[in-house]
């Protein structure tokens, strides 16, 4: 079996573009980073990926007309990669229909509550605000409404009396880099099937110790 080409969009530091580099890198996902593209030239995680000599584009949303043309132009960038796999890791622009439709079942995203309870942005802060005992991560497909996907994975983290938007967060992020990795070699290995809004294993799923 060939590693399976990704294409890694993100916006900022990319944390999680390296925690799927570096399971790549230990063996437990089968897969290769064909791209990484970002909306912001100045976004930290272009330089990890290019540090790794791995190709990277940037797409200004200003350079386009439109919200379509955008997407169009990252539709095109992502073939022109031969990647079926498309991975948001903190991309911080929100994929239209026609984005959608392009990839069907091949777009995953990691986000930092336990959908569908705070969706958006902001996820932590949110969950301080309604003081839940217990937040977490999950890896969902992206459809085009926000945040609304069949879910993949998910994780929880508890919300502790003390906790500022900043620790929580941190203790998130733990999460989001161990599921998000594990969410991506289930969705490659195949033996999933999605029946209305869930993602159905048919088959026992083994993490890679």
């Amino acid at each position: 079996m060939e590693n399976v080409k990704l294409a890694v969009l993100i916006s900022g530091r990319g944390s999680n573009l390296a925690a799927i580099a570096q399971a790549i890198d230990a063996g437990t996902l089968r897969a290769q980073i064909a791209v990484v593209i970002s909306n912001r030239a100045e976004a930290p995680g272009l330089d990890f990926a290019r540090g790794r000599g791995i190709p990277t584009v940037t797409l200004a949303p200003r350079d386009f007309p439109s919200r379509d043309a955008f997407d169009a132009a990252l539709a095109a960038a992502i073939n022109a990669h031969a990647a079926p796999l498309v991975c948001l890791a903190g991309f911080m622009r929100r994929l239209g229909p026609a984005f959608c439709a392009a990839f069907p079942r091949a777009i995953l995203n990691v986000h930092p509550s336990l959908l569908p309870a705070f969706p958006g942005l902001d996820a932590q802060r949110q969950a301080l605000e309604h003081g839940v005992k217990v937040s977490g991560a999950t890896v969902h497909f992206v459809i085009p409404e926000l945040d609304a996907g069949p879910i993949v994975m998910q994780a929880a983290v508890p919300v502790f009396d003390a906790d500022t938007v900043a620790t929580l967060s941190e203790r998130i992020l733990v999460e989001e880099h161990r599921i998000y990795p594990e969410a991506i070699r289930r969705v490659i290995e195949g033996g999933w099937r999605i029946d209305g809004p869930r993602v159905v294993f048919d088959r026992p799923f083994a993490p890679v110790r």
